[in-house]
């Protein structure tokens, strides 16, 4: 088996702060036109997911540092820095990487569904 190419701070960075595919996706949409302001239909429309939804990943990019709400639109604004230039390491290597990166989103997302399916075990196993 070989090991991905990713740097260790962008596979930590999705490990820790990417809860799915189209908060990423969203992420670097509003990254991908910096000075634009983003409604979540115009973000649902562009990612192929519901109005709700978009408006969901929207807030938690907000209440992550990387995007500020501006009226009833959003747009790209890391708190710092540091995230900026990480925010960019992610997006090359999620351009070069796709397939790796998602894998990593995905493995985050079988390891919460592990362990919340273990949780009903043990009480199981505790009778």
């Amino acid at each position: 088996m070989t090991t991905t190419p990713i740097p260790d701070d962008v596979r930590r960075y999705i490990l820790a702060a990417v809860p799915s595919v189209p908060y990423l996706e969203a992420l670097l949409l509003l990254r991908s036109d910096a000075s634009r302001a983003w409604e979540p239909a115009a973000v649902a429309h562009r990612l192929y997911v519901t109005e709700a939804d978009a408006a969901a990943v929207l807030r938690a990019l907000g209440d992550a540092g990387v995007a500020t709400l501006r009226g009833n639109a959003w747009i790209y604004a890391p708190a710092d820095e540091d995230l900026r230039a990480l925010l960019e390491q992610v997006a090359q290597t999620y351009s070069t990487h796709l397939v790796a990166v998602t894998e990593i989103i995905h493995s985050r997302l079988e390891r919460r569904a592990r362990q919340f399916a273990d949780a009903f075990r043990w009480k199981k196993e505790e009778r």
